[in-house]
């Protein structure tokens, strides 16, 4: 089963997999940023595209899945918001053009993945003066894959090596934080997430 037919089956296990409502860390980050270009990374049913579009973003939003993708489109319609959405496997592809906003929330997947090549990526996507904001795991919360490889949640200061993006970035925030969520039983439990927000000065 390719990459893509992995999430296409996960998508089809629902009607809905997330919520509908926009990343908390991302409206926290994001409200005061006056809008611009933004590119959404792995936009799945769209909520965090259509929350951007909504407050006057020109939007770019891409995913793996075909079956994510419309459900998305399918949000952006019923919201009234125009969202470009494109399906990437952003290791191979990446959508072109210069961004204020570049996104990524909960970029993570279960299988062989190279987060940091398509972080890194992302970074070269910002336009100056723009700002990288990247969400992640800490732990796999109440969502073990149990028989896939174990997966290495970095902590901020990690991933910011890892990118190595130089000297023409600024810090804004790195740091981890608890979220509450719901399992897959229906229990809510407390998991630590990850927050890194940068701004390309130059």
């Amino acid at each position: 089963m390719s990459d893509e037919q992995a999430w296409d089956a996960r998508y089809s296990e629902e009607n809905r997999i997330w919520s509908g409502k926009p990343n908390v860390e991302l409206v926290a980050e994001v409200s005061d940023l006056p809008p611009g270009r933004a590119l959404d990374l792995g936009c799945g049913e769209g909520a965090d595209a259509v929350w951007l579009a909504g407050r006057g973003w020109q939007v770019t939003a891409v995913d793996l899945s075909g079956v994510a993708l419309k459900r998305a489109a399918k949000h952006a319609a019923d919201a009234g918001v125009t969202v470009d959405f494109q399906q990437h496997d952003l290791e191979k592809t990446f959508p072109a053009g210069e961004y204020d906003l570049v996104s990524a929330q909960f970029l993570h997947f279960w299988a062989d993945f190279d987060r940091e090549k398509i972080l890194r990526r992302a970074a070269e996507s910002v336009a100056p003066g723009g700002v990288l904001l990247i969400e992640g795991h800490m732990d796999h919360g109440p969502f073990k894959h149990d028989g896939h490889p174990e997966i290495h949640f970095p902590t901020p200061p990690e991933l910011i090596a890892a990118l190595n993006l130089g000297d023409s970035w600024a810090v804004l925030k790195a740091t981890t934080h608890p979220r509450q969520q719901k399992g897959p039983d229906g229990d809510v439990i407390e998991r630590t997430d990850s927050t890194v927000k940068l701004r390309r000065t130059a």
